[in-house]
């Protein structure tokens, strides 16, 4: 709840900076048409509704901001992070004047505080005044859109928006500035004329020599209120922690024999970083991607809260087990635990959507495939490299086409060879018959590719298929960049012999009838045999199939 109060807060606060930039933009055409348009300006936000909803935001979102430099346990920050909060940290001290000089002058001196009052203090005042006015709504747009990206870079729709989102960052705040800064030189210019500034004061009612005073002192009040509360919260940390430390200290050792002591009360994401850890976390523990995931161990495991409402929604999304648990949200009590990261440090928004059920392991019956060409050697000699890459990558490309057409998921490609897995999130029965429906459908794709390539080919491609189907251990094995969601165990070792079978019996598939049984077809044509897969106890029964085009089609 917290999280969103501070979101929606700053949206309205950008809603009012967009509308504020825009109502700028209007000086590129005359000093007449950006005092004009002002009109609906302060209809928008001067009104009972629209200054509930601005200052009741601005006091939310500056509230919550210093509560969580308060409760932040580790200043381990990305660069990103500390730029936001950096800006952040300014925008009181860049603001205050402006906020005296017009709302707070506006209320208590009846000051017009409209855009010739503004524009006359920025020409008779400093360069300081004018650059300290124009770094404002620089500050505070890229505070805004480094915040809005954490919020929405793990939103489906973003990557596609990220274009358009781009354009509308980069020309609403460089309308707004330029719009202002050619109001300004305008406005200069008119100010070169004897008694021009004198008549604008006079008209606007601004304040005397004492009130202009007071108003800055107001202004610096603010500003020291601000930092006060700033350092207040600061402050409050070594407190929180010393009497955190009095309830008990939680032990964690990680996966690489590290060990962390902490006081209770951290979140295992920030003793990880105050610990120097590396600990993957795209949204920068805000709940959302799920990549700081950890799988939790130890004697006092037992101990530990159940997970939230939300913690829980993004853990079932990834399909995660009973014992992992989301790192920036799990606050274990004292104890002992053991704790292994389960995504690697470098980990991205990719990893963060993964939606499989079975990437954190588990045993599943499935049917597996794989497929070589036959005598590519001898194919590929005399060709030159790009040649090779080209013919390559036709193939992958029809049998991988062909293994996603049947429903299937394709594993690895093994030199010229392919691996592709059938019933992960389907029925035994339908695995199967997708498995044999696949190879169909590679036969045939093969049969197209060597039509389209029989000018360049001495002899056509001809492939070995193996299918075989059981129980297999299933989940995201590697390491870094390199880790996928595969599949281990006899049955792979067995599919990938009878791949190899196809030579000795000179056929295109070799398909166990464990999977045909499964699957409910009747292969009794084709030949059967009785073969000895290595490190496998007992024979095992295979079907022989000359053509794997000849196949009937088995789309579920």
């Amino acid at each position: 709840m917290i999280g969103r109060l501070r979101l929606w807060s700053g949206y309205v606060l950008l809603a009012y900076v967009t509308t504020h930039l825009l109502n700028h933009a209007v000086g590129l055409v005359s000093l007449r048409a950006l005092e004009a348009s002002r009109f609906w300006f302060v209809y928008l936000w001067q009104g009972p509704l629209g200054q509930i909803a601005l200052y009741g935001a601005l006091l939310v979102h500056f509230s919550l901001a210093l509560w969580a430099v308060a409760r932040r346990r580790s200043f381990r920050l990305s660069p990103w992070e500390w730029t936001q909060l950096v800006l952040g940290a300014s925008i009181v001290p860049l603001a205050a004047v402006h906020v005296v000089g017009t709302r707070i002058a506006y209320d208590y001196y009846g000051v017009d505080s409209g855009y010739p009052w503004v524009l006359a203090s920025l020409a008779a005042g400093g360069w300081t005044g004018v650059a300290r006015q124009f770094a404002l709504p620089l500050v505070v747009w890229i505070h805004a859109c480094i915040g809005l990206h954490f919020a929405w870079h793990l939103r489906h729709w973003y990557r596609d928006w990220l274009p358009t989102l781009y354009a509308v960052a980069l020309l609403v705040p460089a309308a707004g500035i330029a719009g202002a800064a050619v109001a300004l030189r305008d406005f200069m210019d008119l100010a070169q004329q004897p008694g021009f500034l004198g008549e604008v004061f006079a008209r606007v009612h601004a304040p005397d020599a004492a009130s202009g005073a007071e108003l800055y002192r107001i202004a610096d009040s603010l500003m020291a209120g601000a930092g006060a509360l700033l350092l207040a919260s600061l402050a409050a940390r070594p407190v929180r922690n010393a009497w955190e430390r009095r309830a008990g200290v939680v032990h964690l050792t990680y996966s690489d024999r590290k060990t962390v002591d902490t006081p209770t009360g951290l979140s295992v994401l920030e003793m990880s970083r105050i610990s120097g850890i590396p600990h993957a976390s795209v949204c920068g523990g805000r709940g959302r991607c799920s990549t700081c995931r950890v799988r939790i161990g130890g004697p006092d495991r037992a101990l530990l809260p159940p997970p939230g409402p939300e913690e829980q929604k993004v853990l079932a999304r990834v399909g995660a087990p009973e014992n992992v648990r989301l790192a920036c949200q799990l606050r274990p009590p004292p104890g002992r635990y053991r704790v292994t990261t389960l995504l690697p440090a470098s980990a991205g928004p990719v990893e963060a959507y993964r939606q499989q059920p079975q990437a954190h392991g588990g045993e599943r019956y499935v049917a597996i495939l794989f497929a070589d060409i036959r005598g590519f050697t001898s194919i590929s000699e005399g060709k030159l490299p790009y040649d090779v890459v080209f013919l390559l990558n036709r193939y992958f490309r029809a049998t991988g086409q062909a293994v996603q057409s049947a429903g299937g998921r394709l594993d690895k490609f093994i030199g010229d060879g392919v691996m592709a897995i059938f019933g992960l999130d389907r029925a035994p029965e339908t695995a199967c018959r997708q498995a044999l429906d696949a190879a169909r459908r590679m036969a045939l794709a093969l049969d197209d590719l060597n039509e389209a390539l029989s000018g360049d080919l001495d002899q056509p491609l001809r492939i070995g298929i193996g299918l075989h189907a059981g129980p297999a251990i299933v989940g995201e094995m590697g390491y870094d960049r390199a880790a996928s969601l595969t599949a281990i165990g006899d049955t792979v070792n067995t599919a990938s012999r009878l791949e190899t079978l196809t030579k000795e019996f000179k056929v295109e598939l070799v398909v166990s009838q464990e999977l045909l049984d499964r699957a409910g077809v009747d292969l009794s044509a084709a030949p059967k045999h009785e073969v000895d897969i290595r490190g496998r106890q007992g024979r095992l029964a295979v079907r022989a199939v000359l053509q794997a085009r000849d196949l009937t089609s088995l789309s579920s």
